[in-house]
């Protein structure tokens, strides 16, 4: 008791009692900001341990013979349905013309209401008593076998509606240079179809099934054709100027993944000269995405950039937009992942002790520097 009582009378303790216990402004505030600190980085901890984040890690693509979907969404506010096709082809030599499969397309009115939905081309009229190869009209139980116009293969090769007479003459590298001197266009009413259709616009959306190689897909008007390598089309498709002015509602390369942003999606270009040919010259990156539980989904980026061949250059290029794509040989992978229990107890422990001892030194330097200042002032008053 009585080394107890000596201690109480010794000044030590009552120094040590007002450092530590004694209230100070700035003792509150740095007490309230150091509050706030840790609050909020205790926030930023648990959301990242309760969100997933995404690591990235680049390699090298040595995939090989893989295929893919473009899936596309455009609409042509100035161009009708009949006179839009859709092609595809690739540097491996495979092509495509006028596709339909998987494609729907919808005519639409000067206001961009939809009119008729139709897949592809199908719903054209069926041809009565169509005129046969030996130029007689089909009469009761004779088999029909139409004109091919001179593109037939063999003799028993028959052209059976106006798209087979058109796709006969894209084979031989040929076009037509009118359709009213073929019966079956005439019959079934192509140049009807195309003057009823008028004015109108068009929306075409689908998906085209391409090689994992550098290749093209074109949307035009007129029917290609092929010869020398080189995308053409049939003389209907120049004899007038066509407005190719379109809108992108959507292009993707394979699946959807989260994250991922199609810079051309909602782009828009208006024609306000001459017809001409618009590119979109695309750089895919093949992507894998690994979500937090372990499902991989194997998609694509890409990048783009654009230009516009006017068509009263020579040589005129065909109308329409192409989209011609190339593949980047670096492969870009998205992984999800968590953070564990212990990293996020081990941080919020860092967080406390780490605010904790900042305010502190904070704390003591203020204190003291005030302590200072005030036995200065309190000198230079008693001298």
């Amino acid at each position: 008791m009585e080394i107890l009582n000596k201690l109480k009378n010794l000044d030590a303790y009552p120094k040590v009692n007002e450092d530590f216990y004694n209230r100070t402004l700035s003792g509150g505030l740095i007490t309230i900001a150091s509050s706030v600190a840790i609050l909020l980085l205790f926030i930023s901890e648990m959301r990242l341990y309760l969100f997933a984040a995404t690591e990235t890690k680049l390699i090298v693509d040595n995939s090989r013979g893989d295929r893919l979907h473009v899936n596309f969404d455009v609409t042509f506010p100035s161009l009708a349905c009949s006179l839009v096709s859709v092609d595809a082809m690739d540097i491996s030599g495979e092509r495509h013309y006028d596709i339909r499969h998987d494609i729907v397309k919808k005519r639409l009115d000067y206001l961009g209401n939809v009119i008729e939905s139709r897949q592809g081309d199908i719903g054209a009229p069926k041809i009565e008593r169509p005129l046969q190869k030996h130029g007689g009209r089909l009469e009761h139980n004779e088999t029909y076998c139409g004109s091919c116009y001179g593109a037939e293969v063999s003799d028993d090769h028959c052209c059976n509606s106006c798209n087979e007479v058109q796709e006969a003459y894209r084979k031989k590298g040929w076009a037509i240079s009118s359709m009213e001197l073929v019966d079956q266009c005439k019959r079934e009413g192509y140049l009807q179809k195309i003057q009823e259709e008028q004015g109108e616009g068009c929306n075409i959306h689908g998906f085209v099934d391409v090689n994992k190689v550098a290749g093209n897909i074109h949307f035009a008007p007129g029917k290609s054709f092929h010869q020398s390598s080189f995308p053409f089309l049939d003389l209907f498709a120049f004899q007038a100027e066509h407005n190719i002015s379109h809108k992108i509602n959507k292009l993707s390369f394979g699946k959807e993944f989260p994250g991922v942003i199609n810079p051309l999606d909602g782009a828009q270009w208006i024609q306000r000269r001459s017809s001409g040919m618009y590119q979109y010259f695309i750089k895919v990156v093949p992507t894998i995405y690994t979500d937090i539980r372990g499902h991989k989904i194997n998609s694509n980026q890409f990048s783009v950039t654009e230009h516009f061949r006017e068509g009263n250059f020579y040589p005129k290029p065909p109308p329409g937009i192409f989209f011609i794509y190339d593949f980047s040989p670096i492969k870009v992978i998205f992984t999800e992942e968590n953070k564990s229990l212990v990293h996020l107890l081990t941080s919020i422990c860092a967080v406390l002790g780490g605010v904790f001892t900042v305010a502190g030194i904070f704390d003591s330097f203020v204190f003291h520097g005030h302590q200072a200042i005030k036995r200065k002032m309190q000198l230079g008053k008693q001298g």
